[in-house]
């Protein structure tokens, strides 16, 4: 099969991250080009919109590339008034919502699957929404309808971010 990339931009972006949410098992590729953190904050603040317990997201990018600014976005939906920090240190932050919490994943300092297993475990993946930044590491043992958000430096400002799932 092969998925051809498509182009998110301020008229399509509620289409496009709706069918993401529709159809859990369908194959997409897109493409999206953030001029600041204001435009990193809406395409968040839009994926907020369809999020539910069970879907899990991976951010994957350089140091500084947006993927804790996508997360504030997707806080800034829900009113979370607490601070949205990269969990570096203690590998998972909890926000809770008035629907669900939602779980934020930073496993740069986890080793590999079986030492996510023994110190987090895979449980959140069944209680909120999980955002789960550096999951390559922990690939092998998320499900197949994980939506991977990709975050590329264009310059200081600027982003390519590549929303997919095979």
């Amino acid at each position: 099969m092969v998925i051809f990339l498509e182009i998110i931009t301020k008229q399509n972006i509620d289409d496009k991250i709706s069918n993401i949410f529709k159809d859990k098992n369908t194959s997409f590729k897109y493409k999206y080009i953030s001029n600041n953190e204001d435009e990193t904050s809406f395409l968040a603040k839009t994926f907020a919109k369809y999020i539910s317990i069970g879907d899990i997201i991976t951010l994957k990018g350089d140091l500084g590339s947006g993927k804790t600014v996508f997360v504030k976005g997707i806080g800034n939906f829900f009113n979370i008034q607490e601070e949205i920090s990269s969990p570096t240190f203690t590998i998972v932050n909890e926000y809770q919502t008035y629907n669900f919490t939602i779980y934020h994943f930073d496993v740069y300092r986890i080793n590999d699957v079986s030492e996510f297993i023994y110190t987090v475990g895979d449980d959140y993946f069944s209680k909120g929404p999980c955002f789960i930044e550096w999951g390559e590491i922990i690939e092998e043992i998320l499900p197949k309808n994980t939506i991977h958000i990709d975050f590329k430096k264009i310059n200081d400002y600027s982003r390519e971010i590549i929303i997919w799932r095979n």
